[in-house]
């Protein structure tokens, strides 16, 4: 055999074997991403959040479903779902086994389009394209009423379209959702007005479209958390995320940065993936426990400002 024989030969084994290991291992080294994050007013008791995001359930997936309902053991204040909780029309029981005991603390949510709508086979090339550029065809509608039922019941709020004042761990909460910007039902000005004092102003989204980080920052809320681009699935070590399947940038694929002077925004890399594009590389499956603390004291004047700031480190971690 020649060298470019050689070459090709070990090439093509070296993909194949990352493919095994992205379908086989990854996608169910299910993590936990860390952080602590300084957006409570001044005076403020520690918040510990869990960030949902992104199960795509099927029904027969136990794991995933153990391992979310294990992360009760944590003692959240509050539980966040920011959407796409289903992959199959059966999925709602799997759904709320794996919420189980989460359900009995303090919760809110909002849709993404995989709890409306059922995933669709396609060319796993079509991932890779800007999303602006692909043509998106929905698949049969899903139990969505259910599974909003069921959240409803056990006492978490809904917050598309919608606003809560309430009050956890401590500290006075106002927040406000959006629903799904990926299929553009997002109506901004359905929740737009003044933001009333709060130890925490909470925006919710499912997908981070800039279009609804911008105004978020500019009417001041002080954390938005969203889910939407699996961390970008795919991601090669020292390069980062290759799509975001949204208008943001790759650098914020997955965990904790600035968005303009005052608002911070966590993007969670979410738990599940497509049934028809089951595989992730270098871009485990999370959720996020984040440790909300006072911001310093100088920064309680900045309570606006639209401008996108950078991305900072935080002291986040995943185990």
């Amino acid at each position: 055999m020649n060298k470019l024989g050689r070459t090709l030969l070990t090439t093509t084994a070296l993909g194949a074997t990352a493919l095994a290991y992205a379908a086989g291992i990854e996608r169910r080294l299910w993590a936990l991403r860390q952080a602590t994050v300084p957006v409570l007013a001044p005076g403020s008791s520690p918040l510990r959040v869990l960030h949902i995001s992104d199960l795509h359930m099927m029904p027969g997936q136990v794991s995933k479903q153990r391992w979310v309902a294990a992360l009760d053991e944590l003692e959240p204040d509050l539980v966040v779902n920011t959407g796409d909780n289903l992959a199959h029309k059966q999925a709602v029981p799997a759904v709320i086994r794996a919420l189980g005991p989460l359900l009995n603390r303090p919760g809110a949510f909002v849709f993404g389009s995989n709890d409306y709508y059922a995933p669709r086979p396609k060319n796993p090339a079509r991932y890779l394209l800007p999303s602006a550029k692909t043509k998106r065809i929905h698949g049969i509608p899903l139990p969505w009423r259910d599974l909003r039922a069921a959240m409803v019941e056990h006492g978490w709020l809904d917050l598309t379209h919608a606003r809560h004042s309430f009050t956890v761990g401590g500290v006075d909460v106002f927040a406000a959702g959006l629903d799904d910007p990926h299929l553009k039902r997002d109506r901004f000005d359905e929740i737009s007005g003044p933001v009333p004092d709060a130890g925490l102003r909470l925006g919710v989204t499912h997908s981070p479209e800039p279009r609804v980080l911008d105004p978020f920052a500019a009417e001041g809320y002080d954390l938005v958390l969203a889910g939407h681009t699996h961390g970008g699935q795919l991601r090669i070590p020292g390069y980062g995320a290759l799509v975001t399947n949204c208008d943001l940038d790759r650098s914020r694929a997955r965990g904790v940065s600035r968005w303009g002077s005052h608002t911070w925004l966590n993007v969670s890399a979410g738990l599940g993936t497509s049934p028809y594009a089951p595989v992730r590389f270098a871009c485990r499956p999370e959720a996020s426990l984040l440790t909300l603390v006072p911001r310093p004291v100088d920064a309680g004047q900045r309570r606006s400002g639209a401008q996108r700031g950078t991305r900072l480190g935080v002291d986040g971690n995943v185990r």
